[in-house]
């Protein structure tokens, strides 16, 4: 007798989790603008107290909420195109050639 498990499988997803009130101030705070770097990390400690480290691990989990995408679509595209970005360019340097 043979089961098809491939029927069972769904396509892999991230789940959509509710926004807290926390997920939220994070998506305002990041459509700020920000002239020099520092003073963003200096604001990340003392808004959300938590290392810039830890904030972006946090953004970065965001990103990838569906819930996020639909509570501020533009935002969160634009996040995700710097985010790919930026990974283009770390993949780039480490494989010796600028992209």
């Amino acid at each position: 007798m043979s089961t098809d498990h491939a029927a069972d499988h769904t396509p892999s997803q991230p789940t959509s989790q509710p926004l807290s009130e926390r997920d939220h101030e994070i998506l305002a705070f990041e459509r700020q603008w920000w002239k020099y770097a520092g003073s963003k990390e200096q604001a990340i400690k003392e808004l959300f107290d938590m290392s810039s480290t830890r904030y972006y691990q946090v953004l970065n989990a965001l990103l990838d909420n569906p819930a996020a995408l639909e509570a501020d679509p533009m935002l969160i595209k634009r996040l995700r195109r710097m985010r790919a970005s930026r990974q283009r360019a770390r993949t780039g340097r480490r494989l010796g050639f600028t992209v």
